[in-house]
């Protein structure tokens, strides 16, 4: 079982859900529980985000990072499928 850590971007949409929407909030720690145990098995991406990793929860992106060394995962952002690859393009730029 791999180590966590939450990135800001994670962290403050995570405060949100866990008050408006606790059903939403809750299959994302449930994935979250499901990378640790394996985050190999999960898509890896390319181009501006390589490096990174993604699963699906609806029409919603959850990414990602792996260190295998410190057998680390670093949870990092959950937004619509439309809009989380142009944020993380953005903050590349």
């Amino acid at each position: 079982m791999y180590e966590y850590d939450i990135g800001d971007d994670l962290k403050r949409t995570l405060k949100k859900l866990c008050k408006k929407n606790r059903q939403i909030y809750q299959r994302i720690i449930d994935k979250m529980q499901d990378i640790l145990e394996n985050p190999q098995r999960y898509k890896h991406l390319g181009h501006d985000m390589k490096g990174e990793c993604r699963v699906h929860i609806g029409s919603y992106v959850l990414t990602f990072e792996i260190n295998e060394n410190e057998k680390m995962v670093v949870f990092l952002d959950y937004d619509h499928h439309d809009n989380i690859y142009k944020k993380r393009k953005f903050k590349l730029i």
